[in-house]
């Protein structure tokens, strides 16, 4: 009995010294926030801009269409569908918290023009895409390699490109 309550004691010593020495070596194998290795981290760690995408133009898909075509380039898309009412000509994205760069951005990536500030905070979004009847799925440009590079652009610590 008196050699198993030792070899018990020994088993644990033995671990908790690989715990001691396992936490202690996370200091030097993984990377701080805000350190030049997190920041070179792929683009699925960036902050995502949250949108939803409005129906308003009446033509059928066209806000799933949209939706695709953002989450392909890294957006999450948190609600897509019809607008309240139908019979909007003109696209247009709208501002709804944070910074009107994500909303460019967004608007870019869908080759729409018009973006103007409606702040609701009411809402868990950063932008409103309301797709008219002269949203154009085959003008949409196509994203330059890497799909998410429009995203890095925006990230924090970087200057957006021009």
């Amino acid at each position: 009995m008196g050699d198993r309550v030792r070899l018990v004691g020994v088993l644990g010593l033995v671990l908790l010294i690989g715990i001691l020495i396992g936490s202690g070596a996370t200091q030097w194998f993984v990377p701080e926030v805000g350190s030049a290795r997190s920041a070179a981290e792929p683009a699925a760690t960036m902050p995502r801009i949250r949108v939803e995408v409005l129906n308003a133009g009446g033509r059928a898909g066209m806000a799933r269409h949209a939706r695709e075509l953002l989450l392909e380039r890294g957006v999450d898309v948190v609600y897509y569908g019809n607008d309240r009412s139908f019979g909007n000509d003109t696209s247009e994205v709208l501002v709804r918290s944070g910074s009107e760069e994500n909303a460019r951005l967004v608007a870019r990536l869908l080759g729409i023009g018009p973006v103007r500030e409606e702040l609701d905070s009411a809402l868990y979004l950063d932008v409103t895409v309301r797709l008219g009847s002269d949203w154009d799925p085959a003008a949409v440009p196509e994203p330059d390699g890497d799909p998410r590079s429009d995203l890095r652009a925006v990230s924090p610590g970087r200057n957006p490109r021009p």
